[in-house]
């Protein structure tokens, strides 16, 4: 039975993590050759505060003004 565990900075909706879950299920069955509904997927939310990406702390990150065509 596979256990597929994500971390994520809150702020996804419940639909954006039941696609999340779906599909990790989907991969993992069929890459392990298991049946979807034995593979476990939890999710683990942590604070922006908690979570950086490039050496910058999200909830910074989120607050600074983007650059024109920059996406993050």
């Amino acid at each position: 039975m596979p256990f597929i565990q994500v971390n994520l900075a809150r702020g996804r909706t419940a639909e954006q993590k039941r696609e999340l879950v779906l599909g990790l299920s989907r991969a993992a069955a069929d890459a392990l050759g298991v049946a979807e509904y034995s593979v476990r997927v939890w999710i683990v939310e942590l604070s922006p505060d908690e979570v950086a990406a490039g050496g910058e702390i999200l909830s910074e990150r989120n607050r600074a003004p983007k650059p024109s065509g920059e996406v993050r």
